[in-house]
């Protein structure tokens, strides 16, 4: 409970003392290349091979003569959409942007650059980390939607290639019965793993205490901790809007 509390306390203490907009802008523009641009390489190879696999293994336990080809695709596209375009990419984005994120600020406040920040009266966490959660929540759909794009390009090249759909049946079972909603479901879980991860890491980076080790340990845990986080907010708005 005092962990929660402290972590409530300080996401109220980043809309403290707030700086100008124009200075945010210009700060979230920055973190969003960094954040957001950075991690597209790495999205698009694990999307990819996300769908690519997803695909032939989908194929292969559905041999029945009474199941149609398209259902193939069908079920790569809902399984892309509502679960491994918004979680799993979750889970790796914690990895590098997480990570990332808790050693940033976990060497900046050993290294007192935080305390000079508040000496010269400047807001510290509304500074340095309200504009990080703000890039993580204006990037990451977009890579959610990358990421489910790649997926289904990744699942059409391997099951073309390999023979186990074609590429008409493929094509077809992409439509076939799509539901709009899930889009919206896919966005929404987007939007709120963003906040979590960028929140969480932030959190665990800007309350280190000790030296280069606790930084390494303030970074596994962002990421640990994220990842926790991840996956019970996965339960819950799967429980609440489906």
């Amino acid at each position: 409970m005092n962990s929660i509390g402290r972590f409530v306390l300080f996401i109220r203490s980043m809309f403290l003392r707030r700086e100008s907009f124009v200075t945010y802008v210009r700060l979230t523009i920055d973190e969003c290349i960094k954040i957001g641009v950075n991690s597209i390489f790495l999205v698009s190879i694990v999307s990819t091979f996300i769908g690519a696999v997803t695909t032939l293994q989908t194929a292969y336990n559905l041999v029945s003569p009474f199941i149609p080809d398209y259902v193939i695709a069908l079920v790569v596209r809902d399984m892309t959409v509502l679960e491994l375009a918004p979680t799993v990419m979750a889970i790796v984005y914690a990895g590098k942007v997480g990570s990332n994120i808790a050693g940033e600020l976990g060497t900046m406040r050993i290294t007192e650059q935080i305390d000079a920040l508040e000496v010269m009266g400047i807001n510290s966490a509304s500074y340095l980390v309200l504009p990080k959660i703000l890039a993580s929540i204006i990037t990451y759909p977009m890579l959610v939607v990358l990421s489910a794009f790649l997926s289904l390009v990744g699942g059409y090249i391997a099951g073309t290639l390999t023979g186990v759909i074609s590429a008409v049946d493929y094509v077809y079972g992409i439509r076939a019965e799509f539901l709009e909603y899930n889009i919206t479901f896919a966005l929404a879980k987007s939007y709120t793993f963003a906040f979590i991860v960028a929140a969480l890491s932030a959190y665990k980076g800007f309350y280190t205490k000790g030296g280069a080790l606790e930084v390494g340990i303030a970074s596994t845990s962002a990421v640990t901790n994220s990842c926790i986080g991840i996956l019970c907010a996965d339960f819950v708005l799967t429980k609440l809007l489906l």
